[in-house]
C-alpha cells in the first residue's frame, strides 16, 4: 500500500481553489444581498414609524377649551 504525503503546498493550493470558487459566488450574489438588506431596513423603519404613529394617536389627549 503506497502512502502519499500531503505537503503544505497541496493544502494551500486546495484552500485557494475552494476560496476562489466561494469568492466568485459571493461577488455574484452581493448585489442581491445589498438590495435585500436595504429593503429590509426600509421596511423595518416604515413599520416602526407606523406603530409609533398609532401609539401616539391612542395616547393623545383631547383638550376642550370653553369660554365661561
Amino acid at each position: 500500500m503506497a502512502t502519499t504525503t500531503i505537503t503544505r503546498d497541496d493544502i494551500e493550493r486546495k484552500l485557494r481553489e475552494v476560496s476562489g470558487d466561494l469568492d466568485e459566488q459571493v461577488e455574484s450574489a452581493r448585489p442581491k444581498l445589498v438590495a435585500s438588506a436595504v429593503g429590509g431596513v426600509v421596511l423595518l423603519v416604515l413599520v416602526a414609524y407606523l406603530l409609533g404613529r398609532r401609539g401616539g394617536r391612542a395616547r393623545s389627549a383631547v383638550v376642550e377649551i370653553r369660554k365661561v
